[in-house]
């Protein structure tokens, strides 16, 4: 790395933290929430506006819904908070719903939780940063007409930002999520004690009719919608999982800061859900999946150019005034919060898919921290896949939020399906009576948490599936098969590298070649590195393309007197690579217990198109010779004057094609110089000397 690609990473990223720093990135309680919990915190501002959506389509009579609704919806998070602080006790090390699943209901049911949870993840980022936009842009047009590009710009700061580490990403997220909660509950406060005394709200839509496009709704058709506002509220749960999957971040106790941080943000988004849905319904707010057709004034419809504001922004309208300052206070934090909600996935992911690169189901280079002891491959992996999805669906909530949370609860029901198990299995071997007593109620909670997220996940499926969730659940078994394959290659891998008695014993003899192409300084330091290795035989090979240049080679060969013979070889056909394999695969059959070692020249460069120019023949060898049992490649570099950008301390003595030797082991080898039998250096010097 260059010094000034350097010094960019630094200032974008910080400076490289020592694996012992590891434990100074664990995370406090107050610190924790915003990390962990920022995303269902954050869905009050949009879950029930895509709630009184739906009810819309049938009319303003079933705005009379929305409250029960949102208590059922209530009643489930609090459902699954309970089960999940089960999970966090039981397995603190972070695999959350996969481990549980992995470990009570086998490889299958763990890859399955695996794969929904990774693409939930990403979706949480497109979701929440399209919804952020959209908040802006209803106020700032510039915003709203390049969402997309607004959208993906936000997704790259986000993915610096969590470079920088766990810690320093949640110091700089936790302000933003702290201002966005006081500011919502303070909001429903003054609202709720302004209708206690009498006042009338009234948001910006208040004088708006609703054209229901659905009319005489009843029986199964009735009831559909009613559930399918539901599943479309159900998105306040989501990510609630990640806490289980955190634990490891946090402080001592690990397991019981988890589960008083996940209790704190149930209490908390339920009382900003709840009173959220109130206000909207006290002020008259009015919202509809099309607006410029099914919002009315006067009788007729708003028209295309109508804007449709979010409901937060209309119920702070309502609350404090139109334009006043904590109208403009809510409506930031709220497209900030928006945002920053996605830092839930950008925590969750990596985590995960840690977890699956060590179990071989994931390319291990997701196991490997970053500079800043993140996960950093996962970071920038999610990134990619969430700017894609908000590059396909333009960045439109509505249409990205249908293929939202089908995911999430299939993780939860597996999850409370397995943690049963855990249970049973334990129970069976207790034998202490408050021990049992525990774990009956433990087990209890879960069974009724997975019963309720499997009744959920069903109707999510049945309401959401031609509306875009097929997506979904064609992406989550691609991904699943895909996990499957890269964990037996890495199987099959394993056994094939299993040593043997047979893998210790020495070849033997070492035949090397030297590849020549024309008389110049990296051939003569290709040879000379041959020589110092002190193989049984060692011979140039050319191959003659051209008779002229073929001869001048030789001659200069002879003039040199090196003491190392020039084999030729026919290439009536002007090939290269086939010549030489060809002669490699002779030396091999004619001593099968023997290895052949190819020496290359190679040009190091400091330019991309440097690279088209030189190495092309070299590189075409290597990738051939590299398939040849028994034949081993070893690439002699020479550096190019243009490869000193590229090197921290340029040296004059290094790689110059004019005052230098054509090779010096002892400084890029590390081996000492040391003079052979023949009385010539075997590191160093153009090898001219007589026998």
């Amino acid at each position: 790395m260059s010094k000034a690609s350097d010094l960019v990473k630094r200032l974008l990223v910080g400076r490289a933290l020592r694996s012992t720093q590891l434990h100074e990135q664990l995370l406090p309680k107050r610190v924790a929430l915003p990390i962990f919990a920022s995303d269902p915190l954050s869905s009050v501002a949009y879950a029930p506006q895509e709630l009184l959506m739906m009810l819309a389509v049938a009319g303003l009579a079933f705005y009379g819904a929305a409250p029960w609704i949102a208590l059922i919806i209530a009643i489930v998070m609090f459902v699954v908070v309970a089960s999940y602080r089960q999970n966090v006790h039981a397995y603190p090390s972070g695999g959350g719903d996969y481990e549980v699943a992995m470990t009570n209901l086998g490889s299958r049911a763990g890859l399955t939780v695996a794969s929904a949870l990774l693409v939930d993840y990403v979706l949480t980022v497109a979701v929440s940063v399209s919804s952020g936009v959209e908040n802006i842009g209803s106020a700032i047009p510039w915003i709203g007409q390049n969402k997309v590009l607004v959208a993906i710009a936000i997704i790259v700061l986000l993915t610096v930002m969590n470079l920088r580490g766990v810690r320093e990403s949640g110091t700089i997220f936790a302000i933003p999520t702290y201002a966005f909660v006081i500011g919502v509950l303070g909001m429903i406060m003054i609202g709720l004690f302004r209708l206690g005394i009498g006042d009338t709200l009234r948001a910006p839509t208040a004088d708006l009719e609703i054209r229901a496009e659905e009319t005489g709704l009843a029986g199964f058709a009735l009831v559909f919608l009613l559930l399918r506002a539901f599943s479309s509220g159900s998105a306040a749960l989501t990510g609630v999982e990640a806490i289980s999957n955190g634990v490891p971040a946090f402080r001592k106790p690990k397991s019981r800061n988890a589960a008083t941080t996940l209790l704190m943000m149930a209490i908390i988004a339920v009382s900003m859900f709840g009173g959220v849905i109130a206000l909207a319904l006290a002020s008259k707010v009015r919202v509809a999946e099309n607006p410029g057709s099914d919002l009315l004034r006067d009788g007729r419809p708003v028209g295309a150019d109508y804007s449709q504001e979010p409901i937060l922004t209309q119920v702070a309208a309502a609350v404090f005034g139109d334009g006043s300052i904590p109208f403009v206070y809510i409506a930031g934090v709220t497209a900030l919060i928006l945002f920053l909600a996605a830092n839930t996935a950008y925590n969750g992911f990596p985590v995960l898919g840690s977890i699956l690169a060590r179990d071989g189901y994931l390319p291990r280079q997701l196991h490997t921290r970053g500079d800043r002891l993140a996960f950093s491959n996962g970071i920038i992996i999610l990134a990619t896949m969430a700017g894609v999805l908000v590059y396909a669906f333009r960045a439109e909530v509505t249409k990205l939020i249908q293929l939202y949370i089908i995911g999430v609860f299939v993780s939860f029901t597996l999850s409370q399906t397995g943690m049963v198990r855990h249970w049973n299995r334990l129970l069976r071997t207790e034998t202490d009576v408050r021990a049992r007593r525990r774990m009956l109620r433990s087990r209890t909670i879960n069974a009724v948490g997975g019963s309720v997220t499997g009744f959920v996940l069903v109707i999510v499926l049945i309401t959401k599936f031609t509306h875009g969730a097929y997506i979904v659940c064609i992406a989550m078994p691609i991904l699943f098969m895909l996990m499957r394959s890269i964990k037996r290659h890495y199987d099959h891998v394993a056994r094939e590298l299993v040593p043997s008695g047979e893998d210790v014993a020495l070849p033997a003899r070492n035949h090397a070649i030297v590849l020549v192409s024309k008389m110049h300084k990296p051939t003569l330091r290709a040879v000379s590195y041959a020589r110092a290795t002190r193989p049984s035989s060692l011979e140039a090979v050319t191959v003659a393309v051209d008779a002229d240049e073929t001869r001048r080679l030789q001659d200069e060969w002879e003039q040199l007197n090196l003491p190392v013979p020039l084999k030729i070889l026919d290439s009536p056909y002007r090939e290269v690579t086939k010549p030489v394999l060809d002669y490699v695969k002779q030396v091999r059959r004619k001593s099968p217990r023997d290895v052949v070692t190819v020496f290359l020249p190679e040009y190091v460069v400091g330019h991309w198109w440097e690279h088209l120019l030189h190495n092309q023949s070299a590189l075409r060898l290597k990738s051939r010779l590299l398939f040849q049992p028994g034949v081993m490649v070893t690439s002699v570099p020479w550096q190019l004057i243009s490869s000193d950008r590229l090197r921290a301390r340029p040296d004059n003595t290094f790689g110059r094609g004019s005052v230098r030797r054509p090779y010096e082991a002892e400084q890029d080898a590390g081996q000492d110089a040391d003079v052979d039998g023949d009385g010539v250096r075997a590191a160093g010097g153009i090898v001219a000397d007589r026998d």
